[in-house]
């Protein structure tokens, strides 16, 4: 397997014992928190797990994708809340890396990397989700700036970024998606108020809020490429952001079937083990060979992408599945738990509640589909 390398396995390995330390004790308190303080991405900066796929130029390991699926991976082992971590590395900065000018790539990568900076992207808007075309979002060019207006909600990591990737319209007069621009917008903008910080049902110590923005001058220079062309760069990179997600409800899936496997071996009722009813095992059988047929699947589509193949279809398909695939998995297993799964003190409960979301970001299942259909020619 292309990321199953030694030299990925070191790396897993050291991000392994970094978690112990500095996540997983920590994470119970995050989530009554609702934050993840922003010494965690200092920390993850310091150890090279931010951004590793960046020129060594701007202080990055120049790695390829694999480094990045462990990094999805193990984060999500932790919890689910992590995903921010991930979409800043995995979805944000490389528009930046790919996009940017040399100029906006020394500016911001460093701190991408070091975890000074963190970052969101602005798409969503409370008219306009999957229906990116539809953003009501403004930005007017007026000689050296542009004047921005309108309202972004949804956006993880939201409250804390320092710079916001933001999908705006910058040709008034174009309805369809051509009008659309990508701007980088600083967090400190004069004009730019972050609404509430959303309460969600769970990714509860993710951040995710509001974006508003009043007449904010944003440098022409923050312009990232070319007036015209965001939506197009949008369709890019989606297709990692839709890997990233399918990864992501795998790993979510493997281990409520862990913590699902450990508890019928050790909770009895009727005189024996739940593990011991054949009720119990038929439905493990049929967890196990899905989680197993979403590992072979992701696994391949990490490998093609590595090698820059076009997988839109694939990754779609994976994205939908996988994420149905993780919540039959999390209704199942809570089921198998009994009335404890549904207490907090179990994580089987936080991962039943933090796994639907991921039928949603990233472009809904229903989009999904519709993707896979005009990829299939049915015409």
């Amino acid at each position: 397997m292309t990321y199953r390398k030694e030299e990925h396995q070191i790396f897993r390995k050291a991000l392994r014992r970094f978690l112990e330390k500095e996540a997983y004790p920590f994470y119970d308190e995050w989530e009554k928190n609702r934050m993840i303080p922003r010494a965690f991405w200092r920390k993850m900066g310091q150890q090279g797990f931010l951004c590793p796929f960046i020129d060594e130029k701007y202080g990055g390991l120049n790695t390829d994708f694999g480094y990045s699926a462990i990094l999805i991976e193990e984060l999500e082992r932790v919890g689910a809340s992590l995903i921010g971590v991930s979409n800043h590395n995995e979805i944000v900065v490389p528009y930046i890396h790919t996009f940017g000018t040399e100029e906006q790539k020394a500016k911001w990568l460093p701190g991408c990397i070091s975890g000074e900076i963190i970052t969101a992207i602005a798409m969503t808007e409370p008219g306009a989700g999957s229906d990116l075309a539809n953003i009501k979002t403004t930005a007017v060019k007026d000689r050296n700036h542009y004047n921005v207006n309108g309202q972004k909600t949804f956006i993880t990591n939201g409250i804390q970024a320092d710079l916001i990737l933001l999908a705006c319209k910058t040709d008034m007069n174009e309805k369809t998606h051509k009008g659309i621009s990508l701007l980088l917008v600083e967090g400190n903008a004069e004009g730019f108020k972050r609404g509430k910080k959303l309460d969600k049902i769970g990714l509860h110590s993710q951040d995710t809020g509001e974006l508003i923005f009043e007449d904010v001058k944003v440098p022409i220079e923050n312009l990232l490429g070319e007036e015209g062309k965001g939506f197009y760069y949008m369709m890019e990179k989606l297709q990692q952001e839709r890997l990233v997600v399918a990864l992501a409800a795998q790993i979510a899936a493997e281990r409520m079937f862990e913590l699902t496997i450990q508890y019928t071996k050790e909770r009895h009722a009727f005189k024996k083990r739940i593990m011991d009813f054949q009720n119990t095992q038929f439905k493990l059988a049929e967890m196990a060979t899905e989680i197993e047929l979403g590992r072979t699947f992701v696994d391949r589509l990490v490998s093609e992408h590595i090698h820059k193949k076009d997988i839109v279809k694939e990754v779609s398909m994976a994205k939908w599945w996988n994420t149905e695939m993780a919540k039959r998995v999390a209704s199942q297993c809570i089921q198998l738990f009994g009335g404890y799964g549904y207490m907090e003190d179990y994580e089987i409960a936080r991962r039943y509640r933090d796994i639907p979301i991921a039928a949603i970001y990233a472009g809904t299942n229903e989009i999904m589909k519709v993707i896979i259909a005009k990829k299939l020619d049915l015409n």
